[in-house]
């Protein structure tokens, strides 16, 4: 087996193993392809992985629309980076899920995009659980009037919320609060949990986790 292979098996078994702990469906597990080497993909593509999330639009276009292409069918992708609305056609077009949604202007993006792509991105909506300047998400007390405009004005129901705790605290305190905000607004799913938490997310609730390091090894700056 390869190393990438071994370490995939790894966190597969580390999240059956704490969702287990808490009587729990096992998450599902997203393996974070953002800015990693064809060779690493190809390699994880081999262990059957089928979801994947990506950060860049164009930088997924590029491999899973032309150096992956031919994985394309039967892959899930997944935008776990901001999204500018100037992008939202590209991504309704290439994405099976769009993570971080978290204002109106690209509520209106998103419903044009569908429209000329024929189809609509299953979409979760970005919380800033830590309430950071300089991060995207809508703010825990202004979710349930995002919620309501999402559900009411654009006929759109989320499929789950996300976030990303702040670098430095203590990941638990995060997920409890989208956690607790999830069943507050009538929401299902969890994104939430990344390769230095991945398992104390799915011991708290989540349905996905976010991997990048833990799989494929440390990312190479470009």
């Amino acid at each position: 087996m390869s190393e990438i292979s071994d370490q995939h098996k790894t966190v597969l078994d580390n999240l059956v193993a704490a969702s287990k702990r808490a009587g729990l469906p096992a998450a599902d597990l997203v393996a974070v392809s953002k800015v990693q080497p064809d060779a690493r993909i190809k390699e994880m593509l081999k262990t059957g992985q089928r979801i994947f999330g990506e950060n860049r639009v164009q930088e997924a276009q590029t491999r899973w629309g032309e150096t992956f292409a031919d994985y394309r069918e039967g892959l899930e992708l997944r935008l776990i980076g901001p999204l500018q609305s100037n992008k939202a056609a590209d991504a309704a077009a290439l994405f099976d899920v769009i993570e971080t949604v978290d204002r109106e202007k690209l509520l209106k993006a998103l419903m044009k995009a569908a429209g000329d792509a024929g189809k609509m991105p299953r979409l979760y909506v970005q919380v800033n659980t830590g309430e950071e300047d300089q991060k995207s998400g809508v703010l825990p007390a202004d979710l349930p009037a995002f919620l309501k405009t999402m559900r009411g004005t654009y006929d759109l129901e989320p499929e789950g919320l996300m976030c990303i705790p702040p670098l430095g605290e203590a990941a638990s305190p995060h997920f409890w609060l989208l956690a607790n905000l999830a069943k507050a607004n009538g929401v299902s799913k969890l994104s939430m949990g990344m390769s230095g938490d991945y398992e104390i997310a799915a011991e708290m609730g989540a349905t996905s986790v976010r991997v990048g390091s833990a799989l494929f090894g440390a990312r190479k700056p470009k």
